[in-house]
């Protein structure tokens, strides 16, 4: 970290007394940008030094409720296989503003292995870039093999698993009959994806269940309750929703009450307030996109690589239909992120 300090001439003092001055407060600078789990301006993070070096976690929009919970698996793993642990990240989803911070990391020297936030194909250069140097794996997103020089490895579910799965659990739970809305954040490669598989699999088992064509919910939330208020006004017959995104429980939930409707809800993501619907019985279960996991089996396969290990390029995980039963066992992963980040 640079830190430049500037005297106008008329606050100079004696040499001696500016110089005693100045290293103090250097010394508190690195001291609380060093300190186990501090977050810096820079938008790094460093919660554990280790023997082995240090694998590096490069994730844009890093304080994102649903990433500090991959971040929470990574540091627990890499830190149980005696590496220092780091995280670099821009508070957008922005990797060209993240990419300064993490060139800056890698001046320093000590890193053996990168995770990179593949989000989608504006980060693809960067990841062939730091490619040439580190060994590099991605999570969460899928990315074929071939697609991006320089990736080693990715892991995370299969959406189109998770799809069908959803599909078969709603028809089960409205008896093969009735209406469903889909909704997704935003009409993107992977929602689109889910939404499709989705639809395609509810009409082969319960061809007596109508899916509406998706709509884009968005992520402002107020705005995404009155989408989903507007669908059920349009239809009477609904009586199910699915959404493809982390903000879809909360949406739904919100519709479902302001309309005096009753539905079964799924949506995305294992935080805190969609686990509350789940065990409140506003929503009948969330996706449980295995985020813990992932962070966790990224650091696994980062250490592999930095001990010159092979590994497999593709490394699925599955992702659970969290259903109340379900909720203790995820409510304990979010615990241990915690502990984790705080540690």
């Amino acid at each position: 970290m640079d830190v430049q300090f500037t005297l106008p001439p008329h606050r100079r003092r004696a040499r001696g007394v500016v110089l005693v001055a100045l290293l103090a407060l250097v010394a508190l600078v690195v001291t609380a940008c060093g300190s186990s789990g501090s977050s810096s301006s820079s938008g790094s993070k460093s919660a554990s030094s280790g023997s082995r070096g240090t694998l590096l976690w490069v994730q844009p929009l890093r304080n994102n409720p649903v990433h500090r919970i991959m971040q929470g698996g990574f540091l627990s793993e890499c830190k149980r296989l005696g590496y220092g642990c780091q995280i670099v990240g821009s508070e957008t989803l922005d990797m060209p503003s993240t990419a300064p911070l993490v060139d800056a990391v890698l001046s320093r020297g000590g890193v053996k292995a990168m995770g990179v936030y593949a989000y989608d194909q504006s980060t693809y250069p960067f990841i062939t870039r730091w490619g040439k140097d580190y060994p590099i794996v991605s999570w969460h997103i899928p990315v074929a093999q071939g697609t991006v020089q320089g990736l080693d490895a990715t892991t995370g579910c299969v959406p189109t698993d998770y799809a069908r799965n959803v599909a078969l659990a709603i028809g089960r739970q409205i008896n093969g009959r009735g209406t469903v809305a889909v909704t997704e954040g935003s009409f993107n490669t992977i929602e689109n994806l889910v939404a499709r598989t989705f639809t395609d699999t509810m009409a082969a088992r319960y061809p007596n269940v109508k899916v509406l064509k998706p709509q884009v919910e968005g992520f402002d939330a107020p705005a995404a309750k009155a989408r989903a208020v507007s669908i059920l006004q349009s239809d009477p017959t609904i009586n199910a929703a699915f959404s493809t995104t982390g903000g879809g429980p909360v949406t739904w939930a919100g519709a479902q009450q302001a309309s005096g409707r009753r539905l079964t809800i799924v949506g995305m993501d294992y935080v805190q307030q969609n686990l509350d619907l789940v065990k409140s019985g506003q929503v009948f279960a969330v996706v449980g996109q295995p985020l813990f996991q992932e962070g966790a089996r990224t650091a696994d396969l980062l250490a592999q690589l930095a001990q010159g290990k092979r590994v497999s390029y593709d490394n699925p995980l599955p992702a659970e239909i969290i259903t109340r039963a379900l909720v203790p066992r995820y409510e304990a992963l979010l615990k241990q992120a915690s502990a984790a980040e705080a540690n």
